[in-house]
């Protein structure tokens, strides 16, 4: 059984997908296909089916991590399918956990600055309405979170030869 990550934002279209492309990015360098999988999601639904935005694939793309993808929108199945669940920002956090009202499922859902290793910043922040240079921040923030993630979820699974 592979172990399953779900990155979340709200639209799905920026930083999940970002998120989610760079963690494969990493777990194939690694050698680790197969034995970590991602998706991503949104807590929103006015992107579902999309393709990433083509401003956070520029940013990606100059460091040669190519976005794949469609939105879709966060479920309580989600609860079920993820072993954990990362957060981009505190209110994507409390949508997440508003589906749990149980708090059932919290200890699998988590923010993803909390795996940064070299930023101080505590949510990745919306580009969206921003320019070039937020697009850019946001890819480097999760290039850190990603590769804190990887190391953390390396020492809970068994790794295979």
């Amino acid at each position: 059984m592979p172990y399953t990550l779900l990155f979340v934002c709200l639209g799905n279209i920026c930083r999940s997908p970002a998120a989610e492309n760079i963690m494969n990015h990493l777990i194939e360098q690694a050698g680790l296909s197969g034995q970590i999988t991602c998706d991503s999601a949104g807590t929103s639904s006015y992107h579902i089916g999309s393709p990433p935005d083509r401003r956070m694939t520029s940013a990606a793309s100059q460091r040669k991590i190519a976005l794949r993808g469609s939105a879709r929108q966060f479920t309580k199945a989600d609860f079920e399918r993820f072993d954990l669940i990362l957060a981009m920002d505190r209110d994507n956090y409390a949508e997440i956990c508003a589906l749990d009202p149980s708090g059932r499922f919290r200890n699998k859902v988590r923010l993803m600055c909390e795996f940064c290793t070299q930023h101080m910043l505590r949510e990745v922040p919306d580009p969206y309405y921003g320019g070039t240079e937020g697009f850019n921040q946001v890819i480097d923030l999760l290039l850190d979170a990603c590769q804190g993630l990887l190391d953390d979820v390396v020492k809970q699974i068994p790794v295979k030869p």
